[in-house]
């Protein structure tokens, strides 16, 4: 497991790109909550409300799956092709180094708005119309995900029944990086035995300190 370090990464030798590379959380929340209502509004047009409420609930719980699936094989893949490699480290390897870096806890708006409109793509081909009610969820979910992991870094759990989501993923940075790949939640690791055993794996205060701003 790599030291953790204070300060940035410098992802990029141009300061107009490592601009890009930084964002604040609410602006993406800005950005992408009149978005998302305007989409709902479209969905409310053509189905029922409670169709609506499944279909983005429904979503949400997708986005969880989609969450774990993309930390474990995408945000960790393990290659020695340099190229692969420093895709990574850009994506997420760089937030295992500097996982104070407040600034890099979501991803950044202009990436996120290409990223999100190839998915929007993807979704409205699978299910037509109905992606304006699934699109929402999904996103949501992306929101609540990238928001939760933003609170982990920088507060204590603000409830009991919380701690056990803020462990699995600061013992994801600081006893295995191999392990604990949900952040939202830890149901996937579950159902996947990624989890940490609470026997094998103590959580160790002063290594969760150091990686909280």
């Amino acid at each position: 497991m790599k030291t953790p370090k204070n300060g940035q990464a410098k992802l990029f030798d141009s300061r107009f790109l490592e601009f890009l590379t930084k964002t604040h959380p609410l602006v993406i929340w800005g950005v992408y909550l009149p978005l998302l209502g305007f989409l709902l509004l479209l969905a409310s047009k053509k189905y029922l409300g409670w169709q609506i409420v499944l279909v983005f609930f429904g979503a949400m719980l997708f986005w969880t799956l989609f969450e774990y699936f993309a930390h474990r094989f995408l945000f960790h893949w393990v290659s020695d092709n340099f190229k692969f490699k420093k895709f990574v480290y850009i994506i997420h390897g760089n937030h295992h180094e500097y996982p104070r870096d407040k600034q890099r806890l979501f991803m950044p708006l202009v990436p996120s708005l290409v990223l999100s409109s190839t998915l929007f793509g993807v979704q409205f081909l699978f299910l037509g119309s109905w992606v304006f009610a699934f699109f929402p969820g999904f996103i949501f979910g992306y929101l609540l995900y990238a928001s939760t992991h933003y609170a982990i870094h920088a507060w204590e759990p603000p409830f009991p029944f919380m701690r056990p989501l803020w462990r699995n993923h600061l013992m994801h940075h600081y006893h295995n990086e191999h392990l604990g790949f949900g952040v939202s939640n830890s149901f996937w690791d579950k159902v996947f035995s990624t989890g940490f055993d609470n026997e094998k794996f103590k959580e160790d205060p002063e290594k969760e300190k150091a990686l909280k701003f």
